[in-house]
């Protein structure tokens, strides 16, 4: 079951409001803990708190914090989007809403409102967000000043997007159609959707879109005359009070506000006492315009009513103020209880609530963002502190990953070199490396030095390995890091930013040695794409593995992404697919593909396998079709490692892919190696999977 469900509106005004609180309400039925989050909030001048997270918060009196309930406004999203930060807003919103998640049964997502300049932006934003968040969309179209055939081509268009962008749509409401509209508006658009999305048509309901007599007053900056304690009344029509009385009082409706100049005393007479008569409908209130107030006489009169309908004065003429009173888009209040038990009854009556609950019950979050990989590793990793080595202590990404990796509290480090140095080093890169949490030292000074020596020498001297080359070796931080990780002391090591692949592995194969049943040691990538995280190997220390080998890093590389929260679909790649192609490469893949069917019969693996075959539907279906890999592959493994280093490269360089790695499987204790190459995010990451392998290994 999902955790959570977003609610996406695809326009302005679209009755977003009445969604949040019938599905709500509906929810609270069934569950005890329901959270309320909405990413993005839009606060205009005239307001200090967005009124659809007060309204949600004090109807449903949740404990949620006003500040707990939101990430960003609109401009502070803007501005980082200036600012190419965007990545930093996706991440914190992913933070800030697993904490929810964690806290609650089942936490409703509110999607933007519309109300800035980038209307655009946001129908990217509302795609974005939730495919990040891994929860599915109920989405909420507008019929308001439609025809039946805009509406469908409006609501198919984005429904579209949301499934372009990978995110599934659980449901599609139609909000605001005309009461005749609705049988029309609903075949019109349900033969585009899948059987399984859930179609709902709500009326528009005059009601709730009717503004209260305090939204007028405060929309048009009025004086309060009379009757304040009734600024809650309904205004359903206007009607400007011009003509006269007799032919006025004609035109009165229930909750009609008049609009009339203020120096119309028979027309305010009039309709008080109209509203008090049990031959007249209830008024909503009277606008005076033109600035004038009531003659003294008749606000002596007024006072002495006992029922007094609301009364304010604007500055504005008459007919102008009749313009703006009609153009007011009515909000739904916390205060505002028939406006709020409208909406949940109109919820209920319109939506099917026993198909939505089992389509939230039954979904299944498919796939992984980078976003989501990231957060999900990094949590991870913080669950159990690791003690981590870095051997590279002269390098400025090393100590700025190091710093990064202290200041978010996830690993415990120790750095090998010059403490002086590191600290100089440290102090003109303006990061902190404070002493408690890192451990700086040259190897040969450690106290650890003689008994490390010793341990190399008793390990490798059937190798010929004498004490005096053993003393030379661990003055090596790849020799003396991974000793540390063999002995315990540390839980994993990460070298390669400056030491080439050989010198950070070599010392592991020699004694920390291959876990039981694994032949070699190999290697993997998680390559974040733009929309799913994959599994690359082995891209990084097998030059030509045979048909054996490849089975060995095939089944390493599905454990190492199951682990990590992939969903492992084996594709093993070749310039072949399936029976058509010849050739020792071709056969040796086969060869591969058969063994892992053979040793381990309950992993999905095709091949040989193409890699658009692998990753693309439609070529996959046309290639190899009824394979349940072929389009889907979420671990590719490359024949050699000629085609497997270029490859991630290309994918990495072309596309933009973030490639987290190589992490090094099949040996004992974690130790990873870096490109050359690397960023500081790299080495960051690096760090983060490395510490995660540890737990496993503890």
């Amino acid at each position: 079951m999902t955790k959570g469900v977003y609610i996406a509106a695809v326009e302005e005004h679209s009755g977003k409001s009445l969604i949040v609180l019938g599905l709500m309400n509906a929810i609270l039925n069934y569950l005890p803990s329901v959270g309320y989050f909405k990413p993005v909030i839009t606060v205009n001048d005239k307001q200090e708190k967005d009124p659809h997270i007060q309204l949600i918060l004090k109807r449903f009196n949740m404990s949620i914090s006003y500040e707990d309930a939101y990430g960003f406004t609109g401009k502070e999203v803007a501005d980082r989007a200036t600012n190419k930060s965007d990545v930093a807003v996706i991440d914190a919103l992913i933070e800030k809403y697993k904490k929810m998640e964690d806290q609650y049964d089942f936490t409703i997502v509110e999607g933007t409102d519309y109300m800035g300049k980038g209307v655009i932006f946001e129908f990217d934003a509302n795609i974005l967000i939730p495919k990040n968040l891994g929860i599915p969309v109920i989405m909420v179209v507008s019929a308001e000043n439609k025809t039946v055939e805009e509406v469908a081509k409006f609501s198919i268009a984005a429904y579209e997007g949301f499934k372009k962008g990978n995110v599934e749509v659980l449901s599609v409401l139609i909000n605001r159609a005309r009461e005749d509209q609705l049988p029309e508006v609903a075949a019109a658009i349900r033969n585009y959707l899948p059987q399984q999305t859930i179609l709902s048509v709500l009326p528009e309901m005059t009601k709730l879109n009717s503004p209260t007599f305090r939204e007028v007053h405060d929309s048009l900056g009025a004086k309060a005359l009379f009757g304040s304690t009734r600024h809650d009344n309904p205004v359903d029509h206007t009607i400007v009070g011009a003509m006269q009385l007799h032919h006025f009082l004609d035109h009165l409706k229930d909750n009609t506000l008049i609009v009339t100049p203020g120096d119309r005393s028979d027309i305010i007479i009039g309709a008080l006492q109209a509203n008090l008569s049990r031959h007249y409908p209830r008024l909503a209130g009277i606008l005076l315009t033109g600035g004038f107030e009531p003659e003294p006489a008749v606000s002596k009169l007024i006072e002495g009513l006992q029922t007094v309908a609301p009364i304010s004065v604007v500055p504005l003429g008459t007919y102008d103020a009749a313009n703006r009173v009609g153009s007011i888009r009515s909000e739904i209040y916390a205060d505002n209880t028939r406006k709020v038990e409208l909406a949940i009854r109109t919820f209920e009556e319109y939506v099917d609530l026993k198909a939505l609950g089992e389509r939230l019950t039954t979904f299944r979050h498919k796939g992984m963002t980078p976003h989501m990989f990231q957060y999900e590793i990094v949590k991870r990793a913080r669950r159990q502190k690791r003690h981590i080595v870095l051997p590279e202590g002269n390098d400025d990404r090393v100590l700025t990953a190091a710093a990064r990796l202290i200041e978010q509290d996830i690993v415990k480090l120790t750095i090998f070199g010059d403490s002086n140095e590191i600290l100089s080093a440290a102090k003109r890169l303006g990061i902190h490396l404070p002493p408690d949490k890192v451990h700086i030292f040259q190897p040969a000074e450690s106290e650890l030095y003689p008994e490390f020596v010793d341990t190399l020498y008793e390990l490798r001297k059937g190798k010929n390995v004498s004490r005096e080359m053993a003393h030379d070796l661990m003055t090596d931080g790849s020799y003396f890091g991974t000793m540390m990780v063999y002995k315990g002391i540390a839980d994993g090591m990460v070298s390669g930013a400056i030491n080439t692949t050989q010198h950070t592995i070599i010392p592991a194969l020699q004694f920390v040695k291959t876990k039981p049943g694994i032949a070699i040691v190999s290697s993997v990538f998680f390559m974040c794409m733009p929309d799913r995280v994959c599994v690359f190997g082995d891209c990084a220390v097998n030059p030509d593995p045979t048909s054996e080998n490849l089975a060995d890093i095939a089944i390493s590389s599905a454990e190492s992404a199951s682990f990590f929260g992939i969903e492992p679909k084996i594709a093993m790649l070749s310039y072949s697919s399936g029976t058509s192609g010849v050739g020792d490469d071709v056969e040796k893949v086969r060869k591969a593909t058969e063994i892992v069917k053979q040793r381990r019969p309950d992993l999905k693996i095709a091949g040989p396998i193409q890699y658009d075959a692998a990753v693309d539907p439609a070529v996959g279906a046309q290639k190899m079709p009824g394979s349940e890999v072929a389009g889907q592959a979420s671990v590719l493994i490359f024949p050699d490692l000629n085609t497997g280093n270029n490859t991630y490269k290309a994918v990495q360089r072309e596309t933009g892919a973030l490639a987290i790695g190589p992490m090094l499987q099949g040996l004992n204790k974690p130790v990873n190696d870096l490109s050359r190459g690397c960023t500081v995010v790299d080495i960051f990451n690096t760090v983060v999977i490395t510490a995660i392998q540890s737990q496993t290994m503890k």
